[in-house]
Parts: C-alpha cells; structure tokens; sequence
C-alpha cells in the first residue's frame, strides 16, 4: 500500500511520536509511507528513515483556513502522482483536510482520535471522521459514541504501541548519568513528562511535592515538556518555596534522557486519551503514579503495574510519592510488572498489524 499519513505538524508530542512509529512499523512491512505536514524539530527522524515528506502549511488550529486550502491545492497531484491508496489524519484540522481530498481524489481516509473533542457545532455539523476511526482506548471510542454519536460500526479500537526494543531496564550507573545530564541532584527523582497544560494536571503535583519535601527533603521533581503553562508552574514552585527542588526541562526528542534519571513518574492528567509517555515509562520499568481517570485506567492496575489517584488530589498524590519512596522493594516490582505488562500488551507490531487491518477494511470494502 502506498500511505499517507497527515498531522499539523512534526515538533517533538505524542502524536508525532505516534505518527513517527507507525511510519516506522509500516515502512519495515513493506509499506510506502509519506508523511504530510508542516515542519518541525522531529522532521529528521522521518527523513533518517527515508519516509517521503510532503510539506505543507498545516500549523495551525483553525480547521477553517488558508492553511488548509492551500494545503488541498498542494496534496491533490502528490495524491495522484504518488498513487496513494489511504490517507489517515490524526488531527482535527486534517481530517477537514482529508476529507476534501478523498472527495476529489476518490482516496478513502481514515483518522485517529488521539483525545477528548470539544462538542462544538461545526463537528458535529461536519464531522470528517473518515471510513473508519481509530480510537486510542476504550475510553475514547466511548467519547466518540456518546458525544458525537459516531457509527460504532467504524470505530476500531487500538491502542497506541511501544517500540519494546528501545526501552531497556536501567541501571545505577545509567540514572545517575543522566543526572548528571539534566543537571539535577542525587536525591530521588520524581518527573513527567508532558505539555504544559492545565489539563495535564502539573499544579497538583507540584504543590503534593511541596509536602514530599518535608519527608525527603533532597527530593525533586523534574517537568520535562513545554507550553503555555510554563509561566504559571513557574511562579507556583516560587510561591510555595520549593523553587530549588522543581527542575523544568525543554521538551527532547528523546525522552529516555529523562527517564533515565526518574525513581518515579507521576502523570496526574485531569483528561488523557492514553497517555504515552506513561506507556513509555512504563516500558522502562519505571514505577508510575497515575490519575483514575481515561485511558490511565487502561494502563494502571492500582497496585499491581503503578498506583492510582483520584484527579485533583494533592494529597492522594502526596502519600501515593511518599509511601513509594519510603518503600523501595515495592517501587521496583511495580515498575518491574510495568514494563512486563506494557511488553506483553502494547508493542509497536500489535498497533502497526492492527492499523494495517484497519486500512485493508477500508480498501476491501468496494466504496470509497
């Protein structure tokens, strides 16, 4: 198959690693994959692994725009020429794109939903679903029924897979390495890694660690990613005096410089489709801290494979950290049965094997 895989844009996130190890596990399939965008940091990933790039003007969240206008106008010959057979969007704003280019084009597409929408108007006036849409838990498929009535018949759950191969268990040598690297303390570590957002639930955790301090006073906490929260995370660390102990680090294209230095990874996210970089710790035998709540509950079987806590809770999450780092026996067969149950239940072949269904459903079924 010759396949098109279409997001906004290519800076370091979870569905440019998403559409990264796809591209990936297709490609080695035998697939010829093309990745349409607009640029951005991990564009030479893709390159490095020879998947076609097809720029386009795509950096935006206005699903009405120029951008994707223009962007019709640039994809419909690189559609022809480069026969392609399906395109799949992973965004919001192409799927408004995919959908007029199979329109003119005769290509059937299909999407991924990657979260939580807003029920706006112009969705469910418009929905652009694609043929078949790929929900990334069961929470989301549930999402999709429930708030925009989509068609159960064309959801398809699958959930997001690790590339196992890449995660191997660390050591004391390698953590304290990567200490080293961030430019952080010896003490234990506690760190996330995700946008700044306030639907990431970072202010919960730092003030739960302004708590932890007084158990383990070299404690600290480590907030690897970057946006428009940052300000805010910022001046709440100072607010609270623990300025020194809350160390903010840009996004990296590779996280395992990251987690290499954590003793603990907490994801306290008010909403979660899934949650990636849990799945990624996890795959590192990182013990992980989670909020009950959307995909998390997929991952986290409180107290076997991590522990969970209720959204919003400082002082659940308090004496979740607390109680682990006073126990280290159990911090490592927590993280131990992590990465057992992420190796066994979300590798990178299960997700590509799963999507590449999903696409022959869709070539099969005669009606484009």
């Amino acid at each position: 198959m010759n396949i098109l895989l279409l997001t906004n844009h290519l800076n370091v996130g979870g569905i440019t690693s998403y559409a990264y190890s796809l591209a990936h596990g297709l490609k080695a399939k035998g697939h010829s994959v093309y990745i349409g965008s607009s640029r951005g940091e991990a564009l030479s990933k893709f390159m490095e692994e020879e998947i076609g790039f097809i720029p386009l003007p795509l950096k935006t969240k206005a699903e009405i725009s120029p951008g994707v206008a223009v962007s019709l106008i640039k994809l419909l010959p690189q559609i022809k020429e480069k026969k392609i057979d399906i395109l799949h969007a992973n965004t919001r704003v192409t799927q408004v794109l995919a959908c007029l280019a199979g329109q003119f084009s005769g290509v059937p597409f299909v999407s991924t939903c990657h979260g939580f929408f807003k029920t706006r108007f112009s969705r469910r006036v418009f929905p652009c679903w694609g043929k078949k849409v790929i929900a990334i838990s069961q929470q989301v498929k549930e999402h999709l029924l429930n708030d925009f009535r989509v068609n159960e018949e064309n959801i398809r759950v699958i959930h997001n897979g690790i590339d196992i191969e890449k995660f191997t268990v660390h050591n004391p040598r390698s953590k304290a390495e990567a200490k080293i690297k961030l430019r952080i303390g010896r003490g234990p570590t506690i760190g996330i890694v995700a946008r700044l957002s306030d639907v990431k639930g970072h202010i919960y955790l730092i003030e739960a660690m302004k708590k932890v301090l007084q158990d383990f006073p070299d404690a600290q906490l480590v907030i690897a990613g970057d946006g428009k929260m940052k300000g805010t995370l910022v001046s709440l660390s100072r607010r609270l005096g623990i300025e020194k102990s809350v160390f903010f680090i840009p996004t990296l294209a590779d996280t395992l410089t990251v987690l290499s230095a954590l003793d603990l990874f907490v994801l306290p996210s008010l909403k979660e489709g899934l949650g990636l970089s849990l799945m990624e710790a996890m795959a590192y035998g990182i013990c992980v801290i989670g909020s009950n709540i959307g995909g998390i509950k997929t991952l986290i079987r409180d107290g076997y494979n991590g522990i969970l806590v209720e959204p919003k809770d400082v002082n659940g999450l308090y004496l979740a950290v607390s109680g682990l780092l006073k126990d280290p026996a159990k911090m490592k067969a927590l993280g131990d049965n992590a990465g057992n149950f992420i190796a066994g239940n979300f590798s990178l072949g299960q997700m590509v094997l799963q999507t590449e269904g999903v696409y022959q459903e869709c070539l099969s079924s005669g009606t484009r």
